[in-house]
């Protein structure tokens, strides 16, 4: 037999638990999966992730509502204090706190309901038929020589969008279209204006764009003959309508979407400060790549001169002058060479001449003994006889004698 406390329930829950089953009640009921709910907001938070937290609130209940980024991103106004709106989404539980909300996925103002489905309609019906499609979306010229501009002559958008142009490439010609921007004869004014800019002015490119409002205010520009006029344009067409939450079907057919006018004239012109930093750094590219073909071109220069220096007949003179110069060098060396070589042959012969001298023989002591009948030089004494006069010559003078008498060597 089972045992049960009187403390302690049978179908015991953890909070887990409780807040889990809660999630699946509400995720199971068809009707809150798919709701509609008006209210007023309040406690509105947007933090960096970009999901937006707030509560809906009428005179006697209040929800808490969660819209996630990618549907945020999406609201055609911006989420203020106090302001009406109609949402749409599915009740859950954020299990965490066990708090009940809405998890929002899209919201209007409250009464733009009926315009809201207009828009959608419309935009379904010229996005079927390919206006909106990226492969018709013609390429926005990067110097622009003249800039249309279709908006209102009084709005501030104008002057957002003249003083951008006048900073950022002063040099082009600016032609305003003027037209209202909003109420009943815009849509056929914003025709008009389109149309003389590209009949009469033919400009590069065309600004189109006013300040934001609410869904009724920008309701021009979603106006299909204004949707078409942009689209056939023989200019292509930068939007700028509203602030950066607003989108608008003349967004979807211009050829590029900026999010406010001011960035729409950003986007249509360069910056001249950057354009002047490119034609700097291209004309010091090309001074650097002209320096490196001169000198490129000095040394091929260099080299044909050095060639037809070669084949030149003067460099033929010069190279057999030289040879001529080498030719007498040598001949003068030659010269010096044998005439050093007489010289040193002469000293030899004329030591040799001095050796046999007789004057070196008197000097070292001999005397020359001569007949002096006829002067023959007596080498032997039996040449001579007793009684005979001589001659003898010394080192220092000469005297005559007479032999006494000879002596034969044995």
């Amino acid at each position: 037999m089972e045992q049960y406390s009187i403390f302690q329930p049978k179908d015991l829950l953890s909070v887990s638990q409780l807040t889990s089953y809660l999630r699946q009640l509400l995720e199971s009921d068809e009707i809150l999966q798919d709701i509609w709910v008006r209210g007023e907001l309040s406690n509105v938070s947007k933090p960096s992730s970009g999901h937006l937290y707030f509560t809906l609130k009428d005179a006697d209940a209040a929800v808490r509502c969660v819209m996630w980024r990618n549907a945020a991103e999406r609201l055609g106004f911006d989420p203020r204090e106090g302001t009406a709106v109609e949402a749409h989404g599915s009740m859950g539980v954020y299990e965490v706190s066990g708090q009940v909300q809405l998890y929002v996925d899209t919201m209007q103002k409250a009464g733009e309901g009926a315009l809201y489905q207009e828009y959608l309609r419309l935009k379904a019906k010229l996005e079927a038929e390919g206006l909106f499609d990226v492969e018709v979306k013609r390429p926005i010229p990067e110097l622009p020589g003249v800039i249309g501009i279709v908006t209102s002559p009084t709005g501030a958008a104008l002057q957002d969008m003249l003083d951008t142009l006048r900073r950022r490439f002063p040099i082009a010609e600016v032609v305003l279209s003027p037209t209202s921007v909003q109420g009943a004869e815009a849509p056929s004014e914003i025709v008009a204006a389109l149309n003389r800019l590209n009949q009469l002015v033919k400009p590069d490119v065309i600004l189109i764009g006013r300040g934001g409002g609410s869904i009724e205010d920008l309701w021009a520009f979603n106006d299909e003959g204004v949707v078409r006029a942009v689209a056939v344009s023989a200019a292509p067409v930068i939007s700028g309508v509203g602030h950066e939450t607003d989108f608008t079907l003349t967004d979807f057919a211009a050829d590029q979407r900026a999010p406010t006018p001011t960035a729409a004239a950003e986007i249509a012109t360069p910056d001249q400060v950057e354009l002047m930093a490119s034609v700097m750094e291209f004309a010091n590219q090309h001074t650097t790549l002209l320096r490196e073909r001169l000198a490129d071109l000095r040394w091929e220069q260099g080299q044909l001169q050095s060639a037809l220096e070669r084949l030149s007949p003067k460099h033929a003179v010069n190279t057999y002058r030289q040879r001529l110069d080498e030719i007498i060098l040598r001949l003068d060396r030659s010269m010096r060479a044998r005439l050093e070589n007489k010289h040193l042959r002469l000293e030899k012969l004329r030591g040799s001449l001095k050796s046999l001298n007789p004057q070196a023989v008197l000097n070292r002591g001999y005397a020359l003994v001569t007949r002096e009948k006829d002067g023959r030089i007596v080498k032997r004494a039996e040449q001579v006889k007793a009684g005979e006069r001589i001659h003898v010559q010394v080192s220092q003078g000469s005297l005559d004698a007479t032999v006494k008498e000879t002596h034969q060597e044995s």
